[in-house]
């Protein structure tokens, strides 16, 4: 379970989360390491992870870790040939893996890999919304939706919700991988929503994260208690193909203090293989520790406020993917 810090360990990590760069970048896992006296996560033989965007960057990596410790691992992405060399990989050194071929942008595949899923397993322990999309242009997909707002918000409440059935046991973890990037916009759910002429990537991006941070506070309002745990985490700075690909400009400019892929879904893993029933449900993580959902004044709001969010994102979500639920 998440170990609380105190005296001087307490001190150097809210320093440390308060200025930033010490926090999100690889110096913030170097320094929480000893701090918090991190034991490896626990071998999970057995455990049934879904997990989304595992062709590769962070997902692929936590694919790999989580197998190592003895997971059985569904990959899902929308590369298949991509997948099968993950899957190839995992196989090799005889972990069990399921590879399901699905691009999160047309809402139909994710009703229809939800489907498929049902029909496979008799289980799921943890499912990982990890798939991203941080794009240069504005794209519709096949639902006439952004395609940010589909591959990180509308896709995953599908799965969460057409999954529930599989999610009905042991106290089930579902835990999104959202981003530092969401510190920089409030939530307005009449903004997720960008034009065409106002569209920039980074923006849409950043406040699809926002809104994912806030859907994992409000599913864990409404979960019944003993039922499935929401964790958010995030994995600070990372170096991985989409940040250098997105985001060349900050790649160089912070790329020796990029956190690896490794670091980057540490706590992602160590969350995973948490025992059934922890950690609490609704917080956001960063390097094994609960983090504020808040850096910036004109972002926060009141615990009220944050309650009436969740419910007008849940409602807006319910309507706009009703067809597929």
């Amino acid at each position: 379970m998440a170990r609380t810090l105190s005296g001087i360990s307490r001190y150097l990590d809210v320093a440390l989360e308060a200025s930033v760069i010490g926090s999100f970048t690889r110096v913030g896992p170097a320094a929480r390491r000893r701090l918090g006296h991190w034991k490896p996560p626990s071998p999970t033989p057995g455990r049934v992870v879904v997990i989304t965007g595992a062709s590769s960057g962070l997902g692929k990596q936590a694919a790999h870790d989580l197998a190592d410790l003895g997971c059985t691992m569904v990959l899902v992405g929308r590369d298949n040939a991509r997948l099968e060399e993950v899957a190839t990989a995992l196989r090799s050194k005889g972990s069990s893996v399921i590879v399901e071929c699905a691009d999160l942008s047309d809402l139909s595949q994710s009703a229809d890999l939800c489907d498929r899923l049902s029909g496979q397993l008799d289980r799921i322990d943890v499912l990982i919304h990890n798939a991203g999309a941080l794009l240069q242009t504005y794209q519709l997909g096949p639902q006439s939706r952004e395609v940010t707002l589909s591959v990180h918000l509308l896709s995953p409440y599908i799965l969460t919700s057409r999954l529930a059935p599989l999610m009905a046991s042991d106290q089930p973890k579902v835990i999104t991988m959202t981003s530092g990037g969401m510190y920089t916009e409030p939530f307005v759910l009449k903004r997720l929503e960008i034009t065409p002429e106002k569209y920039r990537g980074s923006v849409a991006y950043a406040r699809a994260k926002r809104a994912q941070v806030v859907l994992n506070q409000a599913l864990a309002r409404r979960e019944p208690m003993g039922q499935r745990t929401f964790c958010a985490v995030h994995p600070g700075w990372a170096k991985t193909p989409g940040v250098s690909e997105s985001l060349p400009t900050f790649d160089k400019l912070l790329g020796p203090l990029l956190r690896t892929p490794q670091e980057g879904v540490e706590t992602l893993v160590w969350l995973s293989t948490l025992p059934e029933g922890e950690p609490e449900s609704g917080l956001l993580w960063l390097d094994r520790q609960p983090r504020s959902p808040y850096h910036l004044p004109k972002t926060k709001v009141s615990d009220e406020t944050q309650v009436a969010e969740g419910n007008e994102l849940i409602s807006w979500l319910d309507e706009v993917t009703a067809p597929f639920l």
